[in-house]
Formats: structure tokens, sequence, C-alpha cells
């Protein structure tokens, strides 16, 4: 069991907030400035925090939990409330969306046609996942996934939200910097970008580089990659926090003086010390500075009209929302009025590599979709695109949700002209722990192309599972 004493997490999580509202006001006028930095405090008016998309998402993420609730809150639930809530188009936020728009579902939207799948949108927006998961990266990770993987499939993008989440979510109950970093880099890929940046900063950190070296070699290391992508600027975060020497305005002030996405590093180095410090640990002048309020920039409020309008007011949703996802994914969370006691017994421990590795060893041309009596990952063995004639092979893995085996019937409805070749049953194995057997069932099939193609060519895959009173259905999108 994991107790948190009530008003010390309550503390860590306004720090959060607070801390993240600190960094993007104080980064923001400096972002997409490509050389180093010389600042020294904020460049906007005291009580006016400048509104930042990093924090917009979470808040729409937010309602969606409240909404959905953490049983089922699905990528696609998530998809929805983005094409509904969120209005700016630019970059992985616009390719992701018209992705979605013409069928394609996650990750497969974030990974088709991308040029920005490395880049920063989404370890901007972990903190709300950490802060609902506090001490379990485990499932902070999960959700973190469901989210990045929307805009950024499998990319950089996608593995620095991992990294991110996983860290903040540990710094509720560990508070050395590199210990959270090496907990962050463990549930990762050891050979992506993010992964590389990181150790590079470590390195240099630990051979006595000073920060403006080290933040130098950063911009060669990733210069094929280009600006505003995450490899880089995660580690201008995290060599703010290891060259800050733990105080809150030195770490903040190196990390914007690196240069690039200022407002997102700044911010998310913040929301860092101040789930570590509290709100009652960060700069009370600094605080003061910037209020309590939340500007938005992002957000369609016309639609949606209840998004917390303060630190304070998210922190308290946050805190009602946490025995909820703790009791929805069994991980032995409870909120006391008595004193802070963790006890890690049957739990995950912090640095525990399988939970990372079934998300990142996904492909990046494959989604999910419920069934009823089965979940199903659909996976390409390429990019869905097909010319006149040409083929494409598609693998369907269900999962079983109930412990009865199962023969499902598997019938394609396709555009004309177009043919799929493959079996017409699975046979959907029973749960067994005993056993061994996971309930799943396999097939494989080959979809051929006719003389003509659209733009965009919807099939529907009907799948029934006899004496079931769901039928399945899942659409894949194949474009011409």
């Amino acid at each position: 069991m994991i107790q948190f004493n009530r008003a010390e997490l309550r503390d860590k999580i306004e720090g959060c907030w607070m801390g993240k509202n600190i960094g993007g006001t104080m980064g923001a006028p400096y972002e997409g400035k490509t050389e180093m930095q010389d600042i020294t405090g904020f460049a906007s008016a005291k009580g006016d925090p400048l509104p930042n998309d990093d924090l917009d998402l979470q808040l729409v993420w937010l309602t969606a939990m409240e909404d959905v609730g953490p049983y089922s809150l699905s990528a696609m639930d998530l998809a929805e409330y983005w094409i509904s809530y969120i209005g700016p188009h630019w970059n992985e936020y616009g390719i992701g969306k018209s992705n979605l728009r013409i069928g394609l579902q996650p990750p497969l939207c974030g990974s088709c046609n991308n040029d920005w799948a490395h880049s920063n949108g989404a370890w901007i927006r972990t903190e709300i996942w950490a802060c609902l998961a506090p001490g379990n990266p485990d499932v902070a990770i999960q959700y973190a996934f469901k989210d990045a993987c929307i805009d950024h499939g499998m990319g950089e993008g996608t593995f620095a939200a991992i990294f991110c989440a996983a860290l903040e979510s540990a710094a509720f109950v560990e508070t050395d910097i590199r210990e959270l970093i090496r907990i962050g880099l463990s549930k990762i890929p050891e050979n992506c970008r993010v992964a590389r940046a990181v150790n590079l900063l470590l390195k240099s950190y630990d051979d006595g580089l000073d920060w403006k070296t080290t933040r130098n070699l950063l911009v060669e290391d990733s210069a094929d990659l280009g600006w505003f992508e995450a490899p880089a600027n995660v580690s201008f975060a995290l060599l703010g926090l290891l060259y800050g020497d733990g105080d809150f305005k030195k770490s903040m002030i190196t990390a914007i003086n690196c240069g690039d996405d200022t407002d997102c590093t700044a911010a998310t180095l913040g929301s860092i010390l101040g789930i570590i410090h509290g709100k009652s640990g960060l700069p009370a002048d600094w605080c003061d500075y910037i209020g309590e309020k939340i500007i938005t920039l992002s957000i369609d409020k016309g639609t949606r009209y209840d998004i917390p309008k303060t630190c304070t007011e998210l922190t308290e949703r946050v805190m009602n929302l946490i025995p909820v996802v703790a009791a929805a994914k069994k991980t032995q969370v409870a909120l006391v009025d008595g004193q802070t006691a963790i006890d890690r017994t049957g739990l995950p421990a912090l640095d525990d590599t399988a939970a990372g590795k079934a998300l990142c060893n996904r492909s990046e041309y494959s989604f999910d979709t419920d069934l009823g009596f089965a979940t199903a990952t659909v996976s390409y063995d390429r990019f869905p695109r097909l010319h006149p004639g040409e083929s494409l092979k598609v693998k369907l893995h269900l999962l079983n949700r109930f412990g009865i085996p199962h023969n499902v019937s598997v019938r394609f409805i396709l555009p004309d002209g177009f043919t799929v070749s493959g079996d017409k049953s699975i046979y959907l194995q029973h749960l067994s722990a005993h056993n061994g057997l996971i309930g799943a069932g396999d097939a494989e099939y080959t979809i051929t192309a006719g003389e003509h193609t659209e733009s965009y060519n919807r099939i529907i895959v009907e799948l029934i599972a006899e004496g079931r009173p769901s039928i399945g259905l899942l659409e894949m999108v194949i474009l011409g």
C-alpha cells in the first residue's frame, strides 16, 4: 500500500501546476529562438500568466477522465475530445487531427505522413497522467502512450512522453534527479534518440563540462532532426535540473537559456521541481508574480465551459480522481490524514521495464478496436497505401475479454474491385493462468486493390463469436 498524506500530496500536485505555469510564462517569449539566451527573470506583466498549450490539452484530458473514467479511457476517447475541443492545427497537432478525420486510428494516425512525429507536442502534456497515478509510473505511461500516439505515432515524441510521465510519477516518491532520470530511461528503448540525447547529457555532466558546452553537444547530436524536436528539448529540461543544483530559479533560467522550445522545457522542469518540493517549496516571490490563474489558448470554451480556471481548482479535481484511478488500476494507493508511508510490496519496481517494452515494441502501422467480447489489434506490414493492383498484408490479433473459447467468424466488406485472402475464422483461446494461455487468437490476410482506388478506401471487418451478444466491427482505412 502507498499511503499519501492528503495535504502533502495536494501541495505536490499544486506545486506541479504552479511550476508548470511559471515555466511556461517565463519561457514563452523566447520560444523558437535557436541561439542561446541570457535571461534573468520574467518578461511578462505581474499577475498575468501567459497561455500555454502545454497545459491546455491536459485540462481537456482531465475532463475526458472525469467523463469516461479510468476503467475504459482509450486513445480513441482522447482523440474524440481532441477533435471536439482543441482548436490549433499546427505541426503534429494538425497532422494527427487530419488523419483522424479520414478514419485513421491511433497510433496509426500519428505515424502516417507525419514529419513531426519526433517533436515536442506530447511530452509537454504528461503531468496530468503522473498526477493521477502518483508513485505508479507504469500506470502513468499507459495513459501517456494513449495520449502521445495520437499525434506522434511510434515516433520519438511518444518515447519522450513515456519517459517524462514515468519520471514525473516517480517524483512523488523519489527526489533524487539522477534516479528519476534512470527510472524514465528504463521505460523507453535503449537505442531511441531520446535515450541517446539523455545519456549524452549525463556523460557530459559527469565529465565536468559546463552547461553551455553540454547544450551545444546536444544541439549537434540532434542536428539531423532539426529544432523543435523531442530528444534535445527533453534534455534541455533535464540540463536545467542537473546544472541548477536543486535551485528552482537557477534551474529554470538555465533551461530557458538553452533556447529552442523554451516554454516547453521550462514548464516541464517547473512541474518536476513542483512535484518534488510542493508549492510550499517553490520561490514565494515567483508564485506571487504568476498568481493562481490559468489562461488558455487552445480550448474551445464555447463547447467545453467547465475547464479549470485556477491551479487550485485543477489540483482539487485531480485529487478527486486519484482514488478512482488507483481502484481501476489496482495500485493500492490511499489518501490519509496520517503520515505518508510507501510500501511497494506487490507493486512493480519503479524501474521495471516490462510495461515500457509492451508499449514501445508495437508496430507504428497498427491500431486497436474494442469488439465487445474481445479487443483487436490491426497491424499492417507497411504504410497502408495501395495503388491499383497492389497488395497489403494485415494481421489481426484478438485478445479474449472473458474466459470462454470461441471460433470467431471473419467477414470483410470491401470496396468494389478489392479482394482479400486468408482464414475465415479465428480460434480465440480461453483464458487460463494455470496453463499460461493469454486468451489470444491471430490471423493474417492479404488485401489486394482492384483496377481503381479512391483517396480513402474503407473496409469493414465483421467478427462474430457465436453465442455472444456483441457483433464485433472494425474499420480499416487504406489510402489510395
